[in-house]
């Protein structure tokens, strides 16, 4: 649906033209059905070809632009078109959101809390067919959209590995987030939010987040999963986990062939100190509590 102005954009912030464009990098075709299967394809597409990273937050932060980098949905496209860098969490499921809307699902955006901790620091993506909610989730990438059933749901197959355990007040989601040795939980939180919400926190996020200094990426690959954090290759194909240190050149190597990120856009994060951040950080690792254990391995203890 549009909202008709001149702009050519729809209500979600996306021109026709860009969200156009997108579909056809994507492999998807102009429309497709409001069903299970229809959603599968457009998630699927996604998950198959978008990085989550925070290459173009550390170079906003780093130029002190007055609005970070992404925050709606047609920046966030116009600059993946350009640069194949996707985003964080806010921006990238803003733009999640607004593709799916694009295709008329009943979507909408949702926050949640990493780690299970008191403070709403994740943003995902709600889709509700046939009265039942499906959760398509642009950080976590699992290839799937996951049912949110009432029901424990314990998926071992594809790339990423997840878990949905339903609670009194909502659901946490277990996933695999190498190099974390445990899954890491996200509680789903308030349902629906806005997209002044959206930029609210991610604005917020300049002031603490674990995706403003050295770089993180994660992408799925045609065999496994593969997450570059500060200047470390993990790459997980079945159950087996390889761990690379990659030295300067290896690591833009890195960020073009396995992410796809241009090269021209690596050198601007260089020049901005984003190579020096992740290969030198200048402090600790951040620290998170123990996430305890997923209900797979908790019903075994």
């Amino acid at each position: 649906m549009k909202d008709g102005t001149s702009t050519g954009r729809d209500q979600n912030g996306a021109s026709e033209e860009t969200l156009k464009q997108v579909k056809a990098e994507l492999g998807l075709p102009d429309s497709v059905q409001t069903d299970l299967e229809g959603l599968r394809k457009v998630y699927a597409a996604w998950c198959s070809t978008m990085t989550f990273d925070n290459v173009r937050k550390f170079v906003s932060l780093r130029a002190g632009d007055e609005r970070l980098g992404g925050a709606d949905a047609e920046d966030y496209f116009q600059h993946w078109l350009a640069n194949r860098s996707g985003g964080t969490c806010w921006p990238s499921s803003n733009a999640l959101y607004t593709l799916i809307a694009s295709f008329d699902f009943d979507a909408r955006r949702v926050s949640g809390s990493m780690y299970d901790l008191p403070i709403k620091n994740h943003g995902s993506v709600k889709v509700r067919i046939d009265g039942l909610d499906w959760l398509a989730d642009s950080s976590m990438l699992t290839c799937e959209p996951l049912p949110l059933t009432g029901n424990l749901l314990i998926r071992t197959d594809g790339p990423v590995r997840v878990e949905v355990e339903p609670h009194e007040a909502g659901y946490l989601i277990w996933t695999d987030f190498p190099p974390t040795p445990e899954f890491i939980p996200c509680r789903l939180l308030d349902d629906p939010v806005d997209l002044d919400f959206y930029l609210t926190r991610y604005e917020r996020s300049r002031e603490m987040s674990p995706f403003n200094d050295r770089l993180y990426l994660r992408k799925v690959t045609p065999d496994g999963l593969a997450v570059i954090l500060g200047n470390t290759l993990f790459r997980r194909v079945g159950d087996e986990l390889d761990v690379k240190e990659l030295n300067a050149d290896e690591l833009c190597a890195t960020m073009h062939e396995v992410g796809g990120i241009a090269e021209s856009f690596i050198s601007r994060w260089a020049d901005a100190g984003g190579l020096e951040a992740s290969m030198n950080p200048s402090g600790p690792a951040p620290q998170f509590p123990d996430p305890g254990l997923r209900p797979s391995r908790r019903n075994r203890a």
